[in-house]
């Protein structure tokens, strides 16, 4: 009977680690940090473990490597993109693998970030991890989800319903009043941002991280939509952001809470205007983001790169498990997900079928 636990995932927001037992074999989904508190997942007492599937290159999926010499140096998998821009130099490709140690694998492009992918290990009666997904988004390929009979969904927006359309315009309106810096991850959103908003009209500026990943994906145009190799084409229009450069039109800069690089830098220069800087992910824990928002200087406009509710809820009946976890989301949120929908939700952070 296969089996699946969250070492870590589940009643939290990250990081992401699922231990899967199926045929004799041992897999590691992800094996993230942070991204609170540079948390790592709790891997004592953990079984041998034959492999290790990395979904996409944030490191709240990626960041845990450190623990791979204590987990025996187990075989490494991911998309091309991924390994170039996590560093994952001894991880073999995805790309082309129709089995992992003798298990039937399918993947398909998930949507969140470059390179991102859902897994389905085991066949229609075995288990579809989705990592990240994220479906909206006009740059990153989206392929839609198979049937499994057991499903790890992220549900990391629960029952928030709001679409990214209304969210583009919300910030679109704002980038035409003035500076307005965006932290942003690189190998995310940021890249999406930069090119929606410069097809509006708006004057973008992009950081250097920013510019590495264009370039990565410049080599696996595969990964786009034909609207999103268009938005790379258009990053070209966007002005070179260093840390010193002055605040004018849209500042596009890693990292995603300010705790680093050109953010941080240039945070702490905009913070004197209230409002203007805009943070749109996952507000870490003891972050200059979390800071700034509760002192007023900063404000959260949510950039959809995972699913709301009315896209999570057709994937659940797209997939049709017979059972599932609700991942990457905190208590109270799984809470209102066990108590408002009619998904068939394992009662704990563990599931065999």
């Amino acid at each position: 009977m296969p089996e699946l636990r969250a070492v870590s995932g589940v009643g939290c927001k990250g990081p992401a680690c699922f231990l899967l037992r199926m045929a004799g074999r041992t897999l590691l989904l992800d094996l993230g940090r942070g991204p609170d508190a540079g948390r790592l997942p709790d891997i004592a007492g953990l079984p041998p473990i034959d492999a290790i599937l990395f979904s996409h290159a944030h490191a709240d999926h990626t960041g845990g490597l450190a623990l791979w010499q204590a987990l025996g140096r187990p075989p490494l998998f991911a998309t091309a993109p991924t390994i170039a821009l996590a560093g994952l130099s001894d991880a073999r490709p995805l790309e082309g693998c129709a089995d992992i140690l003798g298990l039937p694998l399918m993947t398909g492009a998930a949507g969140h970030a470059p390179g991102a992918v859902w897994m389905r290990i085991g066949g229609a009666e075995g288990l579809l991890y989705s990592g990240d997904v994220g479906t909206e988004g006009a740059m990153f390929r989206a392929d839609p989800l198979p049937r499994a009979a057991a499903l790890v969904l992220d549900a990391s927006y629960g029952m928030a319903t709001e679409g990214l359309p209304d969210q583009i315009d919300a910030i679109a309106a704002l980038a035409g009043s003035g500076p307005m810096l965006l932290p942003a991850p690189a190998g995310g959103r940021g890249l999406e941002m930069a090119a929606a908003l410069l097809a509006r009209g708006h004057d973008v500026a992009i950081c250097a991280d920013h510019r590495r990943v264009a370039r990565v994906l410049e080599g696996h145009p595969d990964w786009l939509t034909p609207q999103g190799r268009e938005g790379l084409a258009l990053l070209a229009r966007a002005r070179d952001l260093l840390p010193d450069s002055p605040p004018e039109g849209v500042m596009i800069a890693a990292g995603p809470n300010a705790e680093r690089g050109t953010a941080q830098a240039l945070a702490q220069r905009m913070a004197g205007r209230p409002g203007r800087i805009v943070f749109t992910g996952h507000v870490a824990d003891d972050t200059p983001a979390q800071g700034l928002i509760g002192q007023g200087l900063a404000q959260f406009r949510r950039w959809n790169v995972h699913p709301p509710f009315p896209l999570a809820d057709a994937m659940v009946a797209a997939v049709a498990p017979r059972t599932m976890l609700a991942a990457f989301c905190d208590a109270p949120t799984l809470r209102a997900l066990r108590a408002g929908t009619g998904w068939p939700l394992a009662p704990g952070t563990e599931m065999d079928w």
